[in-house]
């Protein structure tokens, strides 16, 4: 990665109940968020041009996810392949919570950890 690329890659917003949420996120913004599914969570993503280099994100009921005045899961930009910078994370006093997984049809990859405050924080990459 260079200065020139997004340090964030990718936003969760933890929910409960999709459907409210989506509603509630689209009336306050005037968007559409499509919802999909994808390894076990539900999700509305809101709108991006993936090539654009824009950050983007979507909000997400899942079994991971669980809204808090914590919040969003903030995805690091892992680029070009995540595994490199979580290879550091226990070394520089982290946990790995889950090792890099496909997230499947040309989505790349994604990884969770904990940083040294206890923070779940995560990376995604195309490789």
């Amino acid at each position: 990665m260079d200065a020139k690329a997004n340090i964030i890659n990718w936003f969760e917003i933890s929910v409960e109940n999709i459907m409210r949420a989506r509603r509630f996120y689209e009336a306050v913004f005037n968007i559409k968020l499509e919802v999909i599914q994808m390894i076990g969570m539900e999700m509305a993503m809101f709108p991006s041009e993936r090539e654009s280099g824009k950050v983007s994100g979507a909000i997400v009921q899942s079994k991971m996810h669980k809204p808090s005045t914590d919040g969003a899961k903030i995805y690091f930009n892992g680029d070009p392949d995540l595994a490199d910078a979580l290879s550091r994370v226990e070394a520089a006093g982290g946990k790995i919570t889950m090792p890099k997984t496909s997230l499947g049809d040309s989505m790349g990859f994604m990884a969770f950890f904990l940083d040294t405050e206890g923070n779940s924080v995560a990376l995604h990459s195309l490789n």
